[in-house]
């Protein structure tokens, strides 16, 4: 019976630091700030190594959709 007293015990303990940690943060959590900032870059990567790649065509293609909604502009 003490056994599992003393189980609850931790269990509850451990709970209560849980609960504690995150109504200290307000339930805001950090995440994984370097991989974040890693994806970010490299998406900024891959946009511009599209767009030097792609700029002639993908000006054409907005160009021709902008013209599909307004119409040709005099």
């Amino acid at each position: 019976m003490h056994e599992v007293i003393e189980t609850v015990s931790r269990l509850v303990r451990g709970a209560s630091l849980r609960l504690g940690t995150r109504l200290a943060t307000h339930g805001r959590e950090r995440g994984d700030v370097p991989g974040w900032v890693l994806v970010t870059i490299m998406t900024a990567g891959l946009v511009t190594a599209l767009w030097l790649v792609a700029d002639d065509r993908l000006r054409e293609l907005f160009e021709e959709a902008l013209d599909g909604v307004v119409g040709d502009a005099p």
